[in-house]
């Protein structure tokens, strides 16, 4: 079921997205990545964009922030841990430029993304290539 948002106000975008969270489960009180199955499933069946141009694809991320943000682009070297942590103020995501991060037993690489709710506790370390990011948060803590 593609999506096409020109045919819908904001309010029933956020609808929509409310209710794929309840109907598949998805905790956004825990963090996700695109790497979570049902998050792999949800990409091609539910989240795709319909109205591109012709050698584009897009697709919606099933969470969203419900206060104003602040972004950043951060580079880590290769190998460098990133020490357990949480950012309190409020939820985050992170996309990835180039390079990976391992997070648990997951390998994020470029076009993957982290959703990261406010007072979750993570870690990561830098893959072997290093890794550029791209990190959008409801807090100025980042």
């Amino acid at each position: 079921m593609a999506f096409n948002p020109n045919q819908s106000t904001l309010a029933g975008c956020m609808q929509e997205l409310r209710d794929i969270q309840k109907e598949f489960g998805l905790d956004t009180g825990r963090i996700l990545t695109s790497r979570d199955p049902v998050i792999r499933k949800l990409a091609y069946d539910q989240l795709n964009v319909s109205n591109v141009p012709d050698g584009f694809t897009k697709t919606r991320l099933p969470v969203f922030f419900s206060d104003p943000t602040t972004l950043y682009i951060s580079a880590g070297a290769p190998g460098v841990k990133v020490p357990r942590h949480s950012h309190d103020e409020g939820d985050g995501i992170r996309f990835m430029i180039s390079g990976s991060i391992h997070y648990k037993d997951m390998e994020l690489t470029q076009g993957d993304w982290m959703f990261v709710p406010a007072k979750a506790d993570y870690e990561f370390e830098v893959g072997p290539m290093g890794a550029v990011m791209c990190y959008c948060y409801s807090c100025c803590c980042a």
